[in-house]
Parts: structure tokens; C-alpha cells; sequence
């Protein structure tokens, strides 16, 4: 079920010591194994939709998908959620499509800027009964529209955060700790700024805090890519580690999609190679659907939020 009260679930998870999953969905198989692997666990989750998402399926596609899980797993509580909604427009069509949850991000204007615009969604959105993620700091990499060089990336203020939430009202705050999008998160080590967490978590109590960038790239697959002929020499994300220290100092919403994409890809390439004659979808986007509802449910045990559904 696409639940009524998002933010319910969310402060659930701040203050049960877990964090929901926010997996990018852009077809039927990615669907289908989020959703199965969140059932396999009796986890909640978040199912999330870029621009660019929406653009390649088509909003109205993806929602009935997400219609055609709820039908099979009623009792499962879902968010549907925007993610990095770059203007008050993307977010409007989302609740009119039936999103529960947008994300507006004005992180790369100035700091009046960004409260300005993240006001105008929430007092949209909040009159629509629907919860708003904001953004302060920036995120290096690269995510679809959302391009970040390393030298601009900024982590976010923990006074700035006070104020932001003050004075936008926002549910939900993305904050900017040293992860970064994509497949290559760090040259070297990984870089998160655990203690700027914590202390964000001091200063807005009652704000969950959600944690972008957040895929750890198992090196499995990515021997797996490179095995079967691709490259993603240097490929390395967030140690899983850092993630449950995350959590335990109020991340309560943590996004990943490189890793559903990395996994898919893997499995794909493996199945071309080790069976170059085969043509048949449903014989490589089977198997790489079961290797993804394998990997979420690895997720959901890092994030701790198994077994979190209320009865």
C-alpha cells in the first residue's frame, strides 16, 4: 500500500535505530525485486523515481507498476518518492501522479535561494498532505541531471541546517557528508563525515536525516563487469560499515541506486558472454531480477529495517 503518512514511517525509523531503503526503480524487473525483497524481509520501503526515470518509462508506466506490487503485496507500506525534483513543476506533476514524498533540490543556489525555493514546495506540497526532502550542502558526482565536480561539493552546516528546517518547514533533510553519486565515490579511502551526522542529529532533533550516494558498490560485481568485458576500473562506493554508523546517529532514509544498476548489469554481461547465442529476454532479466532481490535483501539487513512493519 502507498501509505497516507510517510513521515510516520520515516520518524519511526529515527528513533527505532533503522533506516528505510530508497531504491531508484526504472522498469518492471528492478521493481519487482525491490518490492519482492522488502516482502522477503517485512521491511518498509521507498520506492523512488528520478526525472530521468520518468522520462524513459513514463511517469503513468511506473506508477502502474508500482499499482500492480501494491495489488500483490497489500499489507507491504510503500513511499513513492520524487527524487532531486529541480523545480516546483516536477514536484506538482508527482503528487498528481499519486507520490507521497518529493524532494526539491536547490542545493546548488545560494543559501536564501535554496529556502526560498524549498518553501514554495513545501507549502504545495504540505496542502496536498504530501512530505518534502530538502537539500543542503552539494553532492560531488554525477546522477542524471545532477552534476557535481569534487572541488564544489560542500558539506552541510549544522547552523545552516537549524535554520533551513526552521524556516522551510521541510519533513526530511538530505544532508551533504562526504558520499557522492555514482559509481566512483572516492580515489581513495571512504571519506563520510560520521560526526557531522551525529551532530546534525543533535541540533534538529526531530528532522530524519537521509543520506544520498549512499550505493557501496560491491566489488563482486564489479569483478563481474569486468570479467565479462566492461570497464569500471576504480569503481568503489560507501563501506557498509559507515552506513549502519550513519544510522545510528539519525539517518533514517538512505538512497541507492548505482548498486541496482551495477548488479543488473553484471549479471547481464555474464549471461551474453557465457551464452552468446541466447536472445530471450526473460532469460537474462530473470536472473539478474533475482540477483537484484538478493542484493536489496543484503541491504535491508545493513539498514537494520527487517521485521519494522507494523502490525
Amino acid at each position: 500500500m502507498i501509505v497516507k503518512n510517510p513521515l510516520d514511517l520515516m520518524l519511526d525509523a529515527k528513533n527505532g535505530n533503522y533506516a528505510i531503503g530508497a531504491f531508484n526503480v526504472n522498469n518492471m524487473e528492478i521493481t519487482q525485486a525491490i518490492v519482492a525483497a522488502h516482502a522477503a524481509k517485512n521491511a518498509p520501503l521507498i520506492l523512488q523515481l528520478s526525472n530521468g526515470a520518468r522520462k524513459y518509462a513514463r511517469t503513468e508506466m511506473l506508477i502502474d507498476i508500482i499499482r500492480s506490487m501494491e495489488r500483490q503485496y497489500p499489507n507491504l507500506p510503500i513511499i513513492v518518492h520524487q527524487d532531486h525534483g529541480d523545480s516546483l513543476e516536477t514536484c506538482a506533476s508527482a503528487i498528481e501522479a499519486g507520490f507521497n514524498s518529493v524532494m526539491i533540490d536547490a542545493s546548488a543556489l545560494p543559501f536564501a535561494e535554496n529556502i526560498e525555493k524549498t518553501k514554495e514546495v513545501v507549502d504545495f506540497a504540505h496542502s496536498k498532505n504530501v512530505i518534502v526532502e530538502g537539500e543542503l550542502g552539494t553532492l560531488g558526482g554525477i546522477e542524471e541531471h545532477v552534476v557535481v565536480d569534487e572541488k564544489d561539493a560542500r558539506l552541510t552546516d549544522p547552523e545552516e541546517a537549524v535554520e533551513f528546517v526552521a524556516k522551510t518547514g521541510i519533513d526530511t533533510l538530505a544532508c551533504a557528508i562526504g558520499t557522492s553519486h555514482g559509481a566512483y565515490k572516492f580515489s581513495g579511502g571512504c571519506n563520510v563525515d560520521v560526526p557531522r551526522v551525529e551532530k546534525l542529529s543533535q541540533v534538529i532533533p526531530n528532522t530524519p536525516l537521509v543520506m544520498h550516494g549512499s550505493s557501496s558498490v560491491p566489488q563482486q560485481y564489479v569483478e563481474i563487469v569486468n570479467q565479462f568485458g566492461g570497464d569500471l576500473t576504480g569503481a568503489k562506493g560507501v563501506d557498509e560499515e559507515t552506513i549502519s554508523a550513519a544510522v545510528d546517529f539519525g539517518v533514517a532514509k538512505v538512497n541507492i541506486d548505482t548498486d541496482l544498476r551495477l548488479v543488473m548489469t553484471a549479471v547481464i554481461r555474464k549471461v551474453f558472454m557465457e551464452n552468446p547465442k541466447e536472445f530471450d529476454p526473460r532469460k537474462y532479466l530473470g536472473p539478474a531480477r533475482d540477483e537484484i532481490q538478493k542484493m536489496v535483501e543484503h541491504k535491508i539487513d545493513v539498514l537494520r529495517s527487517g521485521g519494522k512493519i507494523r502490525s
